[in-house]
């Protein structure tokens, strides 16, 4: 709770820091079919292609996500994000959220693009220079059919203001025990700050500790926003899946 809910923020994470190694990753855009005007010069053709792989790169490096899920009740999801269904999933209003931008997150867009993540089997990278495919899109907001069950909404700021930049918990840590150490910049996350009325609903896990459930509910009951929807997961007997049960007292 300490991290999500008493510091109302949603964070944003280094394009190349992601845990797919193919995320965002240059090689997703096909840039060596250069047009034809180019293509005649051999040594023009090889210096284009290195501008536009290497642009591509950049694009990935100066470029912070925001991962968030159309779904609350995934398996997987509670088990790999949530401790084990022992924490909890926070619902997001969007429009809310965008409306907490401030003026200066980012240098070069006012507000962060929202990208529907796309999952395919890349058969036939997109031709950079003659495809119908937005590229900038397709490199930032593309994923392999393994992850199709997250249905990720993305949040994408290229380069933010570092005046959002911070630590987090364990880098502090880090820093404490090496004050000399030298950080790469692209492990800095950057923090967007929500207000109460962002948070639309909280899940519960289904194997929460009772005694941390109910801090967090009087937390958001008396602090964050009394409009809060507030659910408990459950366990459905006759499938193998998770429901929400409406918490009313």
């Amino acid at each position: 709770m300490e991290g999500v809910l008493k510091r109302p923020n949603i964070q944003f994470t280094n394009a190349s820091q992601l845990n797919d190694p193919f995320d965002c990753h240059p090689k997703l855009i096909d840039y060596s079919n250069v047009p034809d005007i180019i293509a005649k010069d051999p040594i023009r053709k090889e210096w284009e292609q290195k501008i536009e792989e290497n642009d591509a790169l950049n694009r990935r490096n100066d470029t912070w996500l925001c991962s968030l899920s159309k779904v609350n009740d995934s398996l997987l999801m509670w088990s790999h994000y949530c401790y084990n269904h022992r924490g909890i999933c926070v619902g997001l209003d969007l429009d809310k959220v965008m409306a907490c931008v401030p003026p200066m997150f980012g240098t070069m867009y006012l507000k962060p693009l929202v990208f529907d993540v796309q999952y395919l089997d890349i058969i036939e990278r997109p031709n950079a220079y003659r495809s119908n495919e937005d590229i900038y899109k397709y490199q930032l907001a593309t994923k392999a059919k393994d992850w199709a069950y997250e249905q990720e909404v993305r949040l994408v700021m290229p380069k933010p203001s570092a005046m959002y930049a911070a630590f987090t918990p364990s880098q502090v840590e880090e820093a404490k025990k090496d004050k000399h150490k030298i950080w790469d910049w692209k492990e800095i996350h950057h923090y967007l700050p929500l207000k109460g009325d962002c948070y639309d609903c909280i899940y519960f896990g289904v194997k929460i500790d009772p005694n941390e459930k109910e801090k967090i509910i009087n937390y958001v009951r008396k602090k964050l926003n009394p409009d809060t929807k507030l659910y408990q997961m459950q366990v459905d007997e006759n499938a193998f899946r998770l429901k929400a049960e409406l918490i009313t007292d």
